[in-house]
């Protein structure tokens, strides 16, 4: 059978274009994917960064858990469908004419020494394989979901901002939030970090009073004005 053709670098850009169009694209497995057997098919998934290695994150036909490929281990072409081969015809057997010429019995050869019983310590070859197994089976057990990062930042006007992560990739950009959700976030969380927090939202509260005093002046003052123009 030909060598199947690897992923390119143009198909994993297409695939990662299916993928946030909302499909589910499928590929096949190569010889060199491990744990698999050669030409069936798998859903992708997500794709991570090619930098770790098994960046395609598949779920096989016929299973419900989601391994991690690499480009080698898989191609985008489907392969043919293998033919299965007729069984060859046994010949007839033909017998054997009878020998009717005496011949004298040839002497046996003198026995051999028997040689040493294998040892019972020698290693087997299952017992060889057995960690070349296990090796496989952990490779291939489904990645654990990411650690997430969640990172809030205030500027110089008060304003609030949070942003998410979840491994390498950020999943949120820097959002504005409310300054009551982030004391009432600091309180619940621990005391440290609230006794961190107190000064930026004081500084807000500061601010917040400075602008009612303004808004109250505006107001008195638009009041007199209404006065005078009333009388």
């Amino acid at each position: 059978m030909p060598q199947a053709r690897t992923l390119s670098s143009d198909e994993i850009r297409g695939l990662r274009e299916e993928l946030s169009s909302g499909g589910t694209p499928t590929l096949w497995f190569t010889s060199a994917a491990v744990g698999v057997p050669e030409g069936r098919s798998g859903k992708v998934v997500a794709l991570d960064d090619p930098a770790e290695g098994d960046f395609i994150q598949i779920r096989p036909a016929g299973s419900k858990d989601v391994l991690s490929f690499s480009a080698a281990e898989v191609t985008a072409v489907k392969p043919p469908r293998k033919r299965k081969e007729p069984e060859p015809v046994a010949p007839a057997s033909v017998a054997e004419p009878a020998k009717t010429s005496a011949k004298a019995p040839e002497p046996k050869p003198a026995a051999e020494p028997a040689g040493p019983e294998p040892s019972s310590s020698a290693p087997s070859a299952s017992a060889g394989s057995a960690p070349k197994s296990a090796a496989a089976a952990n490779r291939r057990k489904p990645k654990p979901p990411a650690g997430a990062t969640v990172i809030l930042t205030a500027d110089q006007a008060g304003q609030w901002n949070v942003e998410v992560s979840t491994g390498k990739k950020r999943v949120l950009r820097p959002t504005p939030v409310s300054t009551s959700a982030v004391a009432q976030a600091a309180k619940s969380l621990h005391e440290e970090v609230a006794a961190a927090v107190e000064p930026l939202l004081e500084a807000a509260r500061e601010q917040q009073r400075e602008r009612v005093e303004q808004l109250e002046q505006q107001l008195a003052e638009a009041q007199r004005m209404l006065h005078d123009l009333t009388e």
